[in-house]
């Protein structure tokens, strides 16, 4: 017989399921909720949690008559679960760090005690409760840089799904058998080469302007960012695309001294909301500002993008600035219905990390309708951009250059009336520049991407496997160096890569100085200088830019170039002697000289 509260005749196994259902209803809530619904998610998230903490203590409180009323381990781990996809989902949504790291602990304890093992090889519902937890856990050990533990999770993931397909029905993990290779292609393209430096801004490695005043009226910080890519065939792991989690990784900042390094300690077997807050700030670093916060958007329709646009325009600072980056085709016959490619999605694969898909609308548009290119200059009016939108377009959906999931220069100019930082990374961004001239009180700052990605030596390399080279410029630009030049990790002894990093870090802050001090500098970049990730994207920026416009194989060929708007000083162009000077240096240390057009008087610093 259940036992019964002190003082009232309710069973305690009432008590809890009904706690139980509760939370399970506003969870549901909650994980359906807009990233444009801010207000409305910020007042129901601690609604939510509070309600799961009651549920977490009422089942510590009372864990062993519960357990005679017939309460299983794997329940007590799935209350354990939601908290931890609570805790994700609002890092997701905050970008606070301290939430990643509250969800990586409770998935970590999780793991530690086994809670889904008991009857796992029995109950199918129950493998596919340990599956869905190792695939979640995954995803935060993958965005909190936890390589390690990524590549002990994959081992331990495959090997299930072997396992459960010997033991029940090989049709019931084809789904995961999908997850499986996502994340197994995902980390055979973000190698430990692509990482042998945290992309996250850190104070250590990267340049410092504090001692320098930007000559500017104003200066801004980056407070928010969207962040969008698709490509046919694409690398990713569920809704996390490899470009869109680069540029995730760099706007982020990375904690300093044995702070990275350290994993906590390993949490005891009682409650692990207390040793979650132990390991939790063990984990980051309270001494750094808050990361600008990010929405990373997977195939968003166009209403969903311009709702949450709007929604970040108008809680803008006054000093804020807001980052759009966009990844994504913008020609015909570059898209797919399937972003796995060569098959459709099923059902079951859409869903089957439900909490990582719950941000995403995706909806499907009618058939692309293709009319002729124009060519038109930096300062069109809007009607003119929205008259070349058809051709000018990137597609972020299934059905071409139209429809619901196609995103125009001209949908970001209204919300040009507040600052907007944009990076455009696509075989169309020229279409973008007509953004420049066209803005309605913000002069917009625009990084372009070439419009065709320049021959690779490397034969291993192309966008498929590995991403985009432009985005690998601004988040990685040594790493983006030797892939250009055909050196991979197998190839680079540590010492040389370090030396390089020194060279460049070097010349970034010399440019930064000389940007500073400038007369002539554009007031659009000038207000950005003393933010440190715009700072440090303009300067990545200007020497991927430098490096294409004198890589051998592409001189002088403006197709493999990237642009901004509005222009650079002179003193920073390809052409100007100390540009050239650092690409010839970095050339140097890699034995690659042979394969960049220099001057005959540029010689090494």
């Amino acid at each position: 017989m259940s036992q019964l509260i002190t003082g009232n005749n309710i069973p305690l196994s009432e008590v809890y399921w009904s706690l139980v259902n509760k939370a399970d209803k506003k969870f549901s809530k909650i994980r359906d909720l807009p990233f444009y619904e801010r207000s409305r998610y910020e007042n129901y998230f601690f609604k939510v949690f509070k309600v799961y903490t009651q549920l977490w203590k009422f089942q510590q409180e009372n864990r062993q008559k519960l357990v005679e009323a017939g309460l299983k381990r794997w329940e007590i781990g799935e209350i354990a679960s939601r908290i931890a996809q609570l805790y994700y989902g609002h890092y997701m949504r905050t970008s606070d760090a301290g939430y990643l790291a509250e969800s990586y602990v409770f998935y970590e304890a999780i793991l530690t005690r086994e809670y889904f093992k008991d009857g796992l090889f029995q109950d199918l519902n129950i493998a596919n409760k340990q599956l869905r937890f190792l695939a979640r856990f995954l995803m935060v050990c993958l965005v909190l840089g936890r390589r390690e533990m990524v590549h002990q999770l994959v081992e331990q993931f495959r090997r299930l799904i072997d396992e459960c397909k010997r033991t029940f029905q090989e049709n019931d993990f084809k789904e995961w058998k999908v997850v499986a290779q996502e994340i197994v292609r995902f980390l055979k393209s973000d190698t430990a080469f692509m990482n042998i430096r945290p992309l996250r801004y850190s104070l250590v490695l990267d340049p410092n302007l504090d001692a320098s005043t930007p000559r500017a009226s104003r200066s801004l910080r980056l407070t928010d960012a969207i962040l969008s890519s698709y490509h046919y065939n694409e690398v990713k792991y569920s809704e996390l695309t490899l470009d869109s989690f680069r540029m995730l990784q760099c706007l982020e900042w990375e904690p300093s001294g044995s702070l990275y390094q350290s994993a906590g300690p390993k949490m005891g077997p009682n409650a692990p909301t207390g040793a979650s807050r132990v390991n939790s700030q063990s984990m980051t670093d309270p001494t750094l500002p808050p990361n600008p916060r990010k929405a990373v958007l997977y195939r968003p329709s166009i209403t969903h993008f311009l709702a949450l646009l709007a929604t970040i325009c108008e809680e803008l600072p006054s000093n804020g600035v807001v980052l759009i980056y966009l990844s994504a085709s913008g020609k015909i016959g570059q898209t797919s219905l399937s972003p796995l490619g060569g098959r459709s999605v099923t059902g079951g694969e859409e869903n089957i990390l439900r909490d990582f898909e719950s941000h995403t609308i995706k909806q499907d548009g009618d058939p692309s309708v293709q009319t002729k290119p124009s060519g038109e200059r930096p300062g069109q009016s809007l009607r003119q951009i929205s008259e070349d939108a058809v051709e000018h377009g990137l597609s972020f959906g299934s059905h071409g250059l139209t429809g619901p999931s196609c995103i125009y220069p001209s949908d970001l100019v209204p919300f040009t009336r507040k600052p907007l930082f944009i990076i455009i990374d696509s075989d169309n961004s020229t279409a973008f520049k007509n953004i420049c001239g066209a803005e309605k009180g913000e002069p917009a700052a625009l990084l372009l991407s070439p419009s065709h990605t320049p021959p690779l030596i490397s034969a291993d390399f192309s966008r498929q496997p590995s991403g985009s080279l432009f985005t690998i410029f601004l988040t990685a630009p040594v790493q983006a160096f030797c892939l250009l030049i055909g050196i991979s990790g197998s190839d680079l002894e540590t010492d040389v890569f370090t030396k390089a990093e020194r060279v460049l870090s070097s010349s970034m802050n010399e440019w930064a100085s000389t940007l500073a001090a400038s007369d002539t500098l554009h007031p659009v970049w000038s207000q950005i200088l003393k933010d440190p990730f715009l700072r440090r994207l303009l300067l990545r920026f200007i020497f991927c830019r430098a490096v294409l416009a004198l890589y051998t194989p592409v001189f002088n060929n403006k197709q493999n170039q990237p642009e901004c708007f509005p222009s650079l000083p002179e003193f920073l162009l390809p052409a100007a002697p100390a540009i050239q000077a650092a690409v010839l240096q970095m050339a140097n240390i890699f034995g690659g000289t042979s394969k960049f057009t220099l001057p005959q008087d540029i010689t090494m610093l």
